[in-house]
C-alpha cells in the first residue's frame, strides 16, 4: 500500500465546503478516505459531499457545524463516529477575521472573537477526537495556520497573532500525545486564491503586482495545499510531529 493511502481512515475537515478545506477534502477522498465535510451551512457542504461521491473513491458526508458553538462542535464528532466510525483525521481549517486596520482599533469583541474561532474552537475540536485516537494510537490532527503567523501587519494583526498560537497549540498537543501516536502539525499557507483574498485577486492591478515580485509569479490555488495535508494525514508522515510547514511558494523568503 502506497505511504499516502488513507483507505480506511475518517478525516473531519472544518470550513471543508469551500477553498482549502474543500480541496483537502476532494484529496483525501482521493487517496481513499471517508471526509465530513462541514461548515456553518448544510446546502453547501451537500453539494461538495454530492460532487465527492459521484467520483467515486472515498466516500463524503455533509455534518454542519459551526466553530464557534461547542455544542455543534461535539455533534460533529458524535455523528461522524455514528455513520464512519471514530474519526483517524481532524483538519482544523475553519478560522475568521472579523476585522481590518490598525490593532489600536480593534474591539474587545473582535479581538475575542479571532482568538476564539482560530484558537479555542481547534482545541475544542481537537480534544473530542482525541480520546478514540488515543484509545486505537492512531491520529493525525492538522491545524491549517498561515504565514501571517510569522510576521507582523499593519491590517491583520489580531489575525496573524492567532495564526502564531496556532503554531504552539501544535508543538504543545505534540508534546502531550505523540506518545500515544497522535501527531499534530500545522500548514502554513503563502497567499491562496480564496475568498479571504479576492480583494487582491480581482484587482488586476493588484494581481499583477503580487506576481511579479513572488518567487514562482503566481498565487497559490487551495489545491496546493492539499498535498502537504496527504502528507500529515498520512503513513508518509508518520514521523513528523509539531512541525509547522510553509506551503507559500516562496513568499517569506
Amino acid at each position: 500500500m502506497s505511504l499516502f493511502s488513507l483507505e480506511g481512515r475518517t478525516a473531519i475537515i472544518t470550513g471543508s465546503s469551500r477553498g482549502i478545506g474543500r480541496a483537502i477534502a476532494e484529496e483525501y477522498a482521493a487517496h481513499g478516505a471517508n471526509v465530513v465535510i462541514s461548515s456553518r451551512k448544510a446546502p453547501a457542504c451537500e453539494e461538495v459531499a454530492e460532487t465527492i461521491n459521484a467520483k467515486g473513491a472515498g466516500k463524503a458526508i455533509a455534518i454542519p457545524a459551526s466553530i464557534s458553538e461547542k455544542e455543534e462542535l461535539q455533534a460533529l464528532v458524535s455523528r461522524t463516529s455514528e455513520r464512519l466510525g471514530p474519526a483517524d483525521i481532524c483538519v482544523c481549517n475553519a478560522a475568521s477575521n472579523p476585522y481590518y486596520g490598525p490593532i489600536g482599533g480593534i474591539s474587545d469583541d473582535q479581538f475575542r472573537k479571532i482568538l476564539d474561532n482560530n484558537i479555542l474552537s481547534n482545541h475544542w475540536l481537537m480534544q473530542m477526537v482525541l480520546p478514540d485516537m488515543i484509545e486505537r494510537r492512531r491520529g493525525a490532527l492538522i491545524v491549517v495556520s498561515s504565514i501571517g503567523g510569522l510576521r507582523g501587519s499593519p491590517t491583520i494583526g489580531a489575525y496573524n497573532i492567532s495564526k502564531a498560537a496556532d503554531f504552539q497549540l501544535a508543538r504543545n498537543y505534540a508534546v502531550e500525545y505523540g506518545q500515544h501516536n497522535v501527531r499534530t502539525n500545522c500548514i502554513a499557507p503563502g497567499l491562496i486564491r480564496t475568498d479571504f483574498a479576492r480583494a487582491l485577486w480581482e484587482n488586476p492591478d493588484a494581481e499583477k503586482a503580487f506576481n511579479t515580485s513572488h518567487p514562482m509569479r503566481r498565487m497559490g490555488e487551495p489545491r496546493d495545499l492539499a498535498g502537504a495535508a496527504v502528507f500529515l494525514a498520512s503513513d508518509a508522515g508518520a514521523y513528523v510531529n509539531g512541525q509547522m510547514i510553509v506551503v507559500d511558494g516562496g513568499s517569506t523568503i
